[in-house]
């Protein structure tokens, strides 16, 4: 069982990711949360799908694309360290990246299914790694993280974009949709 990392293990901005994750197994917890995530918007409209709760804020293809982006951006990243990578590994803007990923351009649907792949190659490489290498310790982003932190993460990301979907772009849909 892959145990929770120690706050020594990555940068103080991820505590409330880590926080998020519940105890228990992290590999069903990833599945789990993945399947919570497509159960929660496999339904809505594609109209739906494309509501801003406000200016400037992502669109919800963009959230899930944003989700997926960072996923693999983590497991590059979690493999790295975990092999032993000894440079820095560079950070990313993720606004940048929405903004070039076009994600309003695909279905939610489809967003979904490439959230799923990306989700299952997650598990596949989390399920072959030893604690060896997931104690290892690497410098992403200027910061010193582990490859289990790592996978904490990523887990954390999605619970807190989860979150947000509900609270503050499906209960404002429901709510506009009942005043209309």
């Amino acid at each position: 069982m892959l145990k929770k990392p120690e706050i020594n293990e990555y940068p103080p901005y991820y505590k409330e990711y880590v926080n998020h994750v519940p105890d228990g197994e992290l590999l069903q917890i990833l599945d789990d949360q993945q399947k919570e995530t497509k159960k929660l918007l496999m339904d809505l409209s594609e109209e739906t799908a494309e509501y801003q709760y406000a200016p400037g804020k992502w669109i919800i293809k963009e959230v899930i694309g944003h989700i997926t982006d960072t996923e693999r951006i983590m497991c590059y990243r979690l493999l790295s360290i975990a092999r032993g990578e000894k440079g820095m590994l560079p950070g990313y803007h993720d606004d940048e990246y929405v903004r070039r990923g076009n994600f309003n351009r695909f279905s939610l649907s489809d967003l979904l299914h490439h959230q799923a792949l990306v989700r299952q190659h997650t598990i596949l490489l989390l399920s072959s790694m030893d604690e060896e290498a997931l104690r290892q310790r690497g410098n992403a982003n200027g910061c010193e993280v582990t490859a289990r932190a790592i996978a904490y993460i990523i887990a954390g990301h999605e619970i807190h974009h989860r979150r947000l979907i509900k609270e503050r772009y499906l209960s404002d849909t429901v709510t506009n949709n009942n005043s209309q």
